[in-house]
């Protein structure tokens, strides 16, 4: 038997193997969990990954490549560089900024960085890991995004970007904020986490800024187990992110590849002695945080799903907006951004102060019922105890911020929600908010 052969006959066996024992069960109501989010896969990326594993590249090749330029493509950005988690995109995003192949436009220790009050964490560590100093900003309620106006007032002589989400995957305005930011001379980063597939004024999230970040955690649009990716179509944002990416180094090769630049040995960079081989010059002070082969071999496959995925989570928003629309008088019901056509993360809902019953009261209920609820991750970040004792600055009284950690919280919208699944949410929504006038 030949390697093809053998490889086709294992393909076989794995798809037997996934629709023995990784189909998904039926729903019964009351008895299944319904996940806030979850993986949504079939035999082809567990053949994918297979076929990675014989290959037995494991680090970033030829998968990771083709992954990154349909990424590319999707976001309509020149670049894309993969990375080992979101939050790890978010880092580089940033730190990238930093480098010194931006000349006097890099950031530095010291500089502030505009950022959202409410959101994940991973959004603004960046801006504490480079040194750098957060202005937080409030978000409205219904879009969960700050506005133009308010980051505009929050801008001061030392200000020199603004980093924020588009939250949930509702985007925020990018394109009257990265006028802004043009205005002020000010970098603005996308993070684009939660937005795969969202859109404002018909452009991709992600295409506004400088350079955008997403995330391939399973609870994400698409999956590869950890895994993120920096988006831009500035080369030298590229090679700076790389660079970081990369251990630091100043080759820009591709792994497994030597001399891209013919003249490998004839590099003259800081005190070493002319011709130090170029593959250990380091010109930042770098991380290793690169995805897998294997991982990007499951990405392609997630991709060709994509624009099924954001269908089904568009409709399933829909369909509970549509249900729960008469009880806007106890719940603040989300709210797209002017122009958006948003790809949802998740439906986030907000208890009015009037409703009669507090956030704890309803999710509690939900989940005695086995419907999974999460928080907008951080709520109010400028109260999270890892910040308490570092340095940043609040622009306004952040009230919403505070409203959104004691009152909101947000349920699943993913591909693998059923219809009857949804229709068993709606239900237990009803006879919750039935009992509470």
């Amino acid at each position: 038997m030949n390697e093809g052969t053998l490889r086709e006959e294992i393909r076989r066996l794995v798809k037997l193997h996934f629709e023995g024992f990784h189909k998904r069960p039926g729903f019964i109501p009351g008895e299944t969990r319904i996940s806030y989010a979850g993986r949504v896969y079939d035999e082809k990326e567990m053949q994918n990954a297979v076929d990675a594993c014989l290959d037995f590249w494991l680090t970033e090749g030829e998968n990771c490549r083709k992954f990154g330029e349909r990424l590319a493509e999707i976001f309509s950005l020149k670049y894309c560089s993969l990375a080992n988690s979101g939050s790890s995109a978010n880092l580089l995003a940033l730190t990238s900024l930093t480098s010194r192949l931006l000349g006097e436009q890099r950031l530095k220790p010291g500089d502030k960085v505009i950022t959202a009050a409410a959101g994940f964490p991973t959004t603004v560590n960046p801006i504490f890991q480079n040194g750098m100093i957060p202005r937080f900003v409030d978000v409205e309620l219904g879009t969960y995004n700050p506005t133009p106006e308010m980051v505009k007032e929050a801008i001061d002589s030392k200000t020199k970007a603004i980093m924020l989400a588009h939250t949930l995957g509702n985007p925020f305005e990018a394109g009257k904020i990265a006028d802004i930011a043009k205005e002020n001379g000010l970098y603005l980063v996308e993070d684009c986490c939660d937005a795969l597939g969202s859109k404002i004024s018909g452009k991709h999230v992600g295409t506004f800024g400088d350079v955008a970040t997403a995330s391939f955690y399973p609870a994400h649009h698409i999956t590869t187990g950890e895994g993120g990716a920096v988006l831009t179509s500035n080369p030298i944002i590229k090679r700076s992110v790389e660079s970081f990416r990369d251990w630091g180094r100043d080759c820009w090769c591709a792994t497994g590849k030597d001399d891209t630049c013919k003249k490998r040995f004839k590099w003259k960079l800081g005190n070493l002695p002319y011709g130090y081989d170029h593959k250990y010059i380091y010109s930042h002070i770098g991380y290793n945080l690169k995805m897998l082969d294997i991982q990007g071999a499951i990405g392609i496959a997630q991709l060709e799903k994509l624009p099924q995925f954001i269908r089904k989570r568009k409709e399933n928003y829909e369909f509970l907006l549509k249900r729960l629309t008469k009880w806007k008088h106890k719940l603040i019901l989300p709210i797209k951004t002017g122009g958006s056509d948003p790809s949802p993360f998740g439906f986030i809902l907000t208890v009015q102060e009037d409703a009669g019953f507090s956030k704890n009261e309803i999710v509690e209920y939900l989940e005695s019922k086995g419907i999974a609820t999460r928080m907008l991750f951080g709520g109010n970040l400028a109260r999270q105890p890892a910040y308490l004792r570092e340095k940043f600055d609040i622009v306004g009284d952040l009230k919403n911020s505070d409203m959104v950690m004691h009152n909101a919280f947000w349920v699943g919208v993913y591909p693998g929600l059923s219809r009857k699944m949804l229709e068993y949410v709606a239900e237990n929504f009803e006879q919750f908010l039935s009992k509470h006038g």
